[in-house]
Parts: structure tokens; C-alpha cells; sequence
């Protein structure tokens, strides 16, 4: 394989995303980089020191790539754009997350946002040029950068959800990190060791203390006769009523889906009173759901033989 063949095979590895230091050491001499990156020439320069190589928008993968080689040997990308790149939903942003060691000298600049940190993972992933830092770093990294609960919510309902990473491993990321912008992280895992498993279920569940109900029990393990009956999402065993929250997005394939209609069967056959509501009733619709609680606690009586125990967290 020729010089050209090898910096041909390089630059397709790297999405067509090459640094200064490279160009010098494939034989460009500084003038010739120069001549590439001129207004109107075939490079764009996209950060200090580091070019696209063809012309057009460049992609969110070069970005990525740029934003490593402006971050240097070893940085490695986190938060939203590393969890987007992992194939795991997150917020769309035009900012990109990058961690170099703390000994580093190195500013954020335009799109990138610069980390410098004494605790740089001692494992990472790739997705071809692009090194991902462990999911559970990604994702408490992006959310210290999220105002918003709910975003933060969805970030770690992707991440477990698609079985990516651990409510355990991003407890001990929690505590390993810096305390300054993990109060949502911190609520969000809180309401998970709580039994509270999905967004639109931590939605629920605040709903109902605001609006002076009785407080249920959250997914508490339901029992009759000894044998195990469901998982509720909420159970109010002085009224034996309980209420689901039917998400398909929670759901992990469509079996799950009809494993949630199945229990709902076997509530009824015992006695209980089931409530099933959508996310988007509770997020549009708060004051009729509360109604339906209401008056489903107002007509309900306790099940004769049902036991319960708080699930575990």
C-alpha cells in the first residue's frame, strides 16, 4: 500500500477529519495546509488545528471526530453527543462533551465544551474513530448539563432501558462526580430506588402528592394466597385499588405490552380495581386523572386475601 493509499484508508477511518500534526506527518508542508484551508479551498477548518477534508455541512460524526483530535490523544467524548453516537436516546444539542485529563491545557471552544478531569475513565468504547466514555459517565455528564428533571429522566430511562448501564453503576458515578449540577441526577435516582421505574411513572407519582390523595405504594409485589400477583405501578391496598401507567415506550418489546394486559387480567380475577392511564393523559390531562383516583378510592374496599412487600429497589 502506497503513502496516498494509507492516508486514504487513515482519513476514511477518521470520517475525512484530520488535525494539523497529522497533515505535517502525511508530508504536507504548513504552506500546503494553508493553501487547503484558504476561503474557497477544498478543507474547512473546523477547530484550531483540525479540518474537514471535503467541503458540504459536516456530520455529527465529524464533529465528533474533530472535537477528539482538538481534545487530544486520550480525551474522550461524553455526555449527550457521546450517548447519541452509542446508539442511546438523549437531548439533541449542538454542543459536544469532551473529557481530557486534568494536567492538560486545553479551552472549550465553539462547539465543543472541554472537560478537564482528574478522573478520566480507565475504559472506553469506540464507534469506528470515535472513543465513548462509559455509558454511566455519559449519562450523569449529560445530566449536569440538563435544567430540565424531565430530560434528565428520559436520559436515564434510555440508558437502563436499553440495558446499557445499571441503576447501581450510575449510583456510584453519582457519588464518584462532582456534587454541582447532579441535584436532578440525584432526585431522578431517588425516585428509582423509590420504585419509581419510568419517566411518565415519576410524572405520576408527583402528580398524586400535590394532589392531597392518599399516597399509594409504588410498585409494591402483590400477593394472593402466597403466589405472586403483580407489580403495580400504584396500589392502594385500603381501597384494593391499583393504577398502571401504559407507556409502549417504556415497554421493551411487544411482549412486554402483553404481559401488561395479562396482569391486568389477573388484578381483576382478584378482586382489585385496576386504573390504566397513558402519559399523556397525565401530562395533558392531571386534573381528570386525579378525578378517576378520587372517585376510584372513594367506591373501593380492601381485597380480602391480597398480601404486599415494598419491591425491592
Amino acid at each position: 500500500m502506497t503513502t496516498d493509499e494509507r492516508t486514504n484508508a487513515w482519513l476514511l477511518l477518521q470520517a475525512r477529519v484530520l488535525s494539523r500534526a497529522q497533515a505535517i506527518e502525511w508530508g504536507l508542508t504548513p504552506s500546503a495546509v494553508r493553501h487547503r484551508i484558504r476561503p474557497g479551498g477544498p478543507w474547512q477548518r473546523l477547530l484550531p488545528g483540525v479540518y474537514l477534508t471535503t467541503s458540504g455541512v459536516p456530520t455529527e460524526e465529524q464533529l465528533s471526530v474533530a472535537a477528539l483530535l482538538y481534545g487530544g490523544n486520550g480525551s474522550l467524548l461524553t455526555g449527550a453527543a457521546a450517548l447519541r453516537a452509542d446508539k442511546i436516546r438523549a437531548p439533541e444539542t449542538h454542543l459536544v462533551d469532551v473529557l481530557v485529563p486534568f494536567e492538560r491545557q486545553c479551552a472549550s471552544r465553539s462547539y465543543v465544551v472541554i472537560h478537564r478531569t482528574r478522573r478520566m475513565p480507565q475504559s472506553w468504547t469506540c464507534q469506528g474513530a470515535i472513543r465513548l466514555a462509559p455509558v454511566e459517565r455519559a449519562v450523569a455528564d449529560a445530566a449536569r448539563g440538563l435544567g430540565r428533571l424531565s430530560d434528565v429522566r428520559a436520559v436515564v430511562a434510555g440508558a437502563v432501558q436499553q440495558r446499557r448501564c445499571t441503576i447501581g453503576s450510575l449510583a456510584e458515578e453519582l457519588a464518584d462526580g462532582p456534587t454541582r449540577g447532579s441535584a436532578h441526577l440525584r432526585t431522578v435516582l431517588a425516585e428509582v430506588i423509590e420504585g419509581i421505574r419510568s419517566p411518565a411513572e415519576a410524572d405520576f407519582r408527583n402528580l398524586i402528592r400535590r394532589s392531597g390523595l392518599p399516597v399509594p405504594l409504588f410498585n409494591a409485589d402483590l400477593f394472593v394466597g402466597g403466589q405472586f400477583l403483580a407489580r403495580p405501578d400504584a396500589w392502594w391496598p385500603d381501597a384494593g385499588v391499583v393504577a398502571e401507567v401504559d407507556s409502549r415506550e417504556w415497554h421493551l418489546s411487544p411482549e412486554d405490552w402483553q404481559q401488561t394486559m395479562l396482569r391486568h387480567d389477573r388484578l381483576v380475577a382478584a378482586g382489585i380495581k385496576p386504573l390504566h392511564f397513558t402519559p399523556r393523559q397525565i401530562r395533558d390531562e392531571p386534573r381528570e386523572v386525579v378525578r378517576l383516583v378520587a372517585a376510584a378510592l372513594q367506591s373501593g374496599r380492601p381485597v380480602h386475601g391480597i398480601t404486599w412487600q415494598r419491591a425491592a429497589a
